[in-house]
């Protein structure tokens, strides 16, 4: 969730879900407090929730029933209104209401239900001046709700019984509802804050917190952890853009050390592999100069194999060249057409000189079109041919030695495949003998030295011509290795 429409939900949870509580919880506490004052104070029709907001007309519906009966004793029997124990028993009884009487014999306060005659008898209204049907309200000393019943005594004095219902004593019940609506809202608003903190917790701060973490392992060189973060905002973004720079990190810190090992393994080979020829050149030099070469036959074969010595050193050296340039991903390529027939030709004749020098034989087939044309450098392609060819006379085991390279033409591609039967290589080698350094041989001696990386420099110039090579193999038999670059096709850009 993107964290724009995370706010605006917490703003909408923070404004509705209190507002929504809050009248459900009122709702509850209305219907709970207009069924208590329906069974404690005997009222009906208390649906009307402006009781609890309308203390006068709460207390007017109060005595309600009490009123009507004060009247018709009034009408029928206003003699009780000077028995003092009937006045009292009345007035204890409208005490639980938060009302009592005032009685008065003409302007003589007969009877008064608090105890104090001189808060309210200098304001009651005169004998026949408010309606039976109506209440007064009264505001000043003491906040009151005044109902009027007059009626005569038997010895005609006039007499007016005032029910005194005293704003200021707010109902328990009343008291107690605002109390827990209170307590409500503050509960419900605690609710929200915990919930909208926890939901803010758990989408920002946790996967902050993991960043921290993963910032303090980076400053401290530790590479090796994760950040676990599934969430699909713009913080779950930058964790997830923060683990991409640290496995780039972590990949980058491993293809150095990889880098730094193979140099190592790269020089350790380089400098072992010359050290054969160097020795070899001072040896023979070192003969020509103490006259061991006495004879010209033997001079020219001091010579000859200082030259291939000195050659041996060459290719080694330019194997350095080249793997720099794979290194840095800048072999220099001239791409060309070639026609297959005339190219390959030649490279065969030229590698024959060689082989028969060597006492090792050579055969050619080229089952191709004499007009196929492939797109291909020529001089990379040839230094393919060649460490191959190099790859395979080095481990040619047998008395007598052959190659054999067959050219096919496989549809859009040319098929070369150079076939020896030289010692053959182990099936668990075969997988790995283009990486670089690998060697199947442990051993290293000046029969089948070298830098190790001959084979990985013939991969990548084939890959660099779109093409594929791999080999099949056989213990004490011998290998075939394949390699196809794709054929010259009119119209295409290849």
């Amino acid at each position: 969730m993107k964290l724009k429409t995370r706010l605006i939900i917490s703003f909408c949870i923070i404004i509705f879900v209190p507002v929504f509580l809050a009248g459900i919880v009122f709702l509850g506490f209305k219907n709970f407090q207009m069924k208590n004052l329906e069974q404690t104070y005997g009222l009906e029709e208390t649906s009307d929730y402006n009781y609890l907001t309308n203390s006068l007309q709460l207390l007017n519906r109060f005595t309600k029933k009490d009123f009507e009966e004060i009247k018709k004793i009034a009408r029928t029997d206003s003699e009780k209104f000077e028995d003092i124990k009937y006045l009292e028993a009345l007035n204890n009884k409208l005490l639980e209401k938060y009302s009592y009487i005032i009685v008065r014999k003409d302007d003589v306060i007969l009877f008064n239900g608090t105890g104090d005659d001189a808060k309210l008898s200098k304001n009651l209204p005169d004998y026949g001046e408010a309606d039976e049907n109506n209440s007064v309200y009264l505001d000043d000393d003491v906040q009151a709700l005044v109902k009027q019943v007059d009626f005569q005594y038997k010895d005609g004095a006039k007499g007016s019984l005032f029910l005194v219902m005293t704003v200021q004593q707010i109902l328990p019940e009343i008291k107690q509802m605002a109390i827990d609506l209170g307590v409500s809202i503050v509960l419900i608003l605690c609710f929200t804050a915990a919930m909208m903190t926890v939901w803010i917790y758990q989408g920002i701060i946790n996967p902050i917190k993991k960043l921290q973490v993963a910032t303090q392992n980076i400053k401290e060189g530790n590479l090796d952890f994760t950040i676990d973060v599934d969430s699909k905002d713009e913080v779950g973004e930058l964790c997830q853009n923060f683990e991409e720079m640290r496995q780039r990190l972590k990949d980058n810190a491993e293809e150095k050390l990889t880098n730094e090992r193979e140099n190592k393994v790269l020089i350790s080979n380089i400098s072992h592999d010359l050290k054969t020829p160097i020795t070899a050149i001072k040896g023979y030099v070192e003969g020509i100069i103490d006259g061991v070469a006495d004879t010209p036959e033997k001079m020219d074969r001091y010579i000859r194999t200082i030259y291939n010595k000195a050659n041996e050193m060459t290719t080694l050296i330019n194997e350095l060249t080249t793997y720099s340039q794979i290194d840095t991903n800048r072999i220099p390529y001239n791409f060309n057409k070639i026609n297959v027939a005339e190219y390959f030709g030649d490279c065969v004749e030229e590698i024959g000189l060689d082989l028969e020098s060597k006492n090792i034989g050579l055969s050619y087939y080229n089952y191709a079109d004499d007009d196929v044309v492939i797109i291909a450098d020529p001089e990379q392609l040839s230094r393919v041919i060649h460490n191959i060819i190099g790859n395979s006379v080095k481990y040619l085991d047998k008395q007598r030695g052959f190659i054999n390279i067959r050219i096919k033409d496989v549809g859009d591609f040319i098929q070369v495949e150079i076939e020896d039967n030289g010692k053959g290589i182990a099936a668990k080698d075969l997988p790995y003998i283009f990486d670089r350094f690998y060697r199947t041989d442990a051993s290293r001696n000046s029969a089948t030295g070298g830098s190790g990386i001959g084979l990985s420099i013939v991969k990548k110039i084939i890959e660099d011509h779109g093409g594929k090579i791999w080999a099949t193999s056989k213990e004490e038999t011998g290998t075939i290795m394949y390699f196809v670059i794709r054929k010259y096709q009119e119209g295409s850009n290849e």
